[in-house]
């Protein structure tokens, strides 16, 4: 099977753009602010909480920062003016961390810094292995200055633990995935079954020192993991949330609505969403089927 994800993976930048555009439209609120404005509210009058990213990374020229930090500063005025239920996420390495760790530092210190006027969060994304110590280092730095900024632990990470267990002596706001960079077995747990239960290890260890967690995932048995040492632990439905990207097992979102758990959905737009929707067709090959399909259709 791992031969036939690659050749997927292989022709995908073969497919053309319109039909990649038109599956992506599931996955991706569009290319404007008011498209996600328009997929916020909808999933607000479901009883569904939102994030919203502004697509990019991987920035290496200055002042294309700069813009970024100013289209966040319109989605922070956006949020609080349309009053959705809603924060951001970001990833350091599209407001300058290729460039200069302390730009973006001083970029991201200035998003947090504007969602505090609005009582508002700021979720700092974990990228590949390379950025996380500095992410890390991003976050502890604005943590001991503000307390409406979390971070991202990658359950197939080794370190992970150890990052948890020393970020989570002091009060902390995580988001717990499985992570999807391709990363080398040193670092990097490979077998799924290992990586789901050192997910579940994570979670309860954050738990259990009185933490915030974002389940992030789509996988059930995750999923039936977290509910279990939620029974356990006792916790009320604000000690806690799950996570999930937009498009993906909705059947799943709305059964853990309908039982009462706070649920947030990742929601991305702007004009980078084919490099994103690609990205995540090389992550998942699986994906990428759906999308040949649609071509053969066309």
């Amino acid at each position: 099977m791992k031969w036939f994800n690659s050749v997927i993976i292989f022709f995908m930048p073969l497919v053309p753009k319109p039909v990649v555009r038109l599956f992506s439209k599931r996955y991706v609120a569009g290319d404007k602010l008011d498209d996600a404005v328009k997929t916020v509210r909808e999933l607000n009058s479901n009883n569904i909480m939102a994030t919203l990213d502004v697509l990019g990374e991987s920035t290496t020229d200055e002042k294309e920062t700069y813009l970024y930090v100013e289209e966040y500063l319109r989605v922070l005025h956006t949020i609080e003016s349309e009053n959705l239920n809603c924060n951001v996420s970001l990833k350091p390495t599209q407001l300058g961390m290729l460039i200069d760790k302390e730009l973006a530092l001083s970029n991201i210190r200035r998003i947090v810094q504007e969602a505090k006027k609005y009582d508002n969060f700021v979720r700092i994304d974990m990228e590949n292995t390379s950025c996380t110590t500095a992410t890390i280092d991003i976050y502890a730095r604005l943590r001991s200055e503000f307390d409406n900024v979390g971070i991202v632990l990658q359950a197939y990470l080794r370190r992970s633990i150890d990052d948890l267990v020393k970020l989570a002596q002091q009060p902390s706001n995580f988001r717990l995935c499985k992570g999807i960079y391709i990363e080398p077995r040193e670092l990097a747990y490979k077998d799924p079954h290992l990586i789901n239960e050192n997910f579940a290890f994570l979670l309860e260890t954050a738990l259990q020192a009185g933490r915030y967690v974002g389940i992030a995932t789509h996988d059930e048995k995750v999923v039936w993991h977290a509910l279990r040492i939620i029974e356990q632990l006792g916790l009320k439905r604000d000690d806690y949330e799950f996570q999930m990207l937009l498009g993906v097992d909705e059947q799943l979102r709305h059964i853990l609505v309908k039982a009462g758990h706070r649920l947030r959905v990742y929601v991305p737009y702007g004009k980078q969403w084919y490099q994103y929707v690609m990205r995540r067709l090389k992550e998942n090959p699986q994906i990428a089927i759906y999308v040949l399909k649609a071509l053969f259709k066309k």
